[in-house]
């Protein structure tokens, strides 16, 4: 393996052992200031813009590993067909599918480190998303639990008070309706006595 694909290997294991640790269950005052330094740090910063360069190179070298599986592939077609009528030499034959092997290795390689390091970016900006949600919540519950059992009196008060308004409503009602009947029945009294 050459030198470049051997520090790609290397990042593929930093990577998994970096996805590990993201996964890890951890306390939430622990997890917190974990992502709380790592979000804030600006060595960390450095570092993951240092990464994004390097992932470019990476999907250099993965593009260039599926065009030579590729030329490979037709290089083995073609080996194929010119060889059906006579045996193929053992040498020729192996040398051919041990560049395959090496290939497709190379763009496995550096396709699971792209694809694991975008896996990493979304588990990350989802991990410190639950974070600040979790916080969120905490805060609300600490500080409206005192809120919402005052304002649960309130609303008991103002029930009360909206009780009390339907009994006078019902109250007047009565009173306008039995003063209605007796002026009602005066104005009928009046008529009568004036014939």
């Amino acid at each position: 393996m050459t030198l470049y694909y051997s520090l790609v290997f290397c990042l593929l294991v930093f990577e998994m052992v970096i996805f590990i640790g993201l996964i890890v269950p951890l306390p939430f005052t622990i997890k917190r200031k974990l992502f709380t330094f790592i979000s804030e740090s600006p060595i960390v910063a450095k570092l993951q813009y240092g990464m994004k360069i390097t992932f470019i190179f990476i999907l250099i070298l993965f593009i260039d590993s599926v065009n030579r599986v590729y030329r490979v592939q037709l290089e083995v077609t073609n080996f194929s067909k010119e060889n059906m009528g006579a045996a193929a030499l053992g040498t020729d034959r192996m040398e051919v599918q041990a560049r395959k092997f090496y290939s497709q290795r190379n763009m496995y390689l550096c396709g699971f480190t792209l694809f694991l390091s975008l896996i990493l970016n979304r588990t990350y900006t989802m991990i410190l998303e639950v974070l600040r949600l979790e916080d969120k919540v905490k805060t609300l519950e600490a500080g409206n639990a005192g809120e919402i059992g005052r304002l649960k009196k309130e609303l008991d008060a103002k029930n009360r008070d909206i009780e009390t308004l339907k009994k006078q409503c019902e109250g007047l009602t009565r009173e306008y309706h039995s003063l209605g009947d007796k002026v009602a029945g005066k104005s009928d009294d009046d008529a009568k006595k004036d014939l």
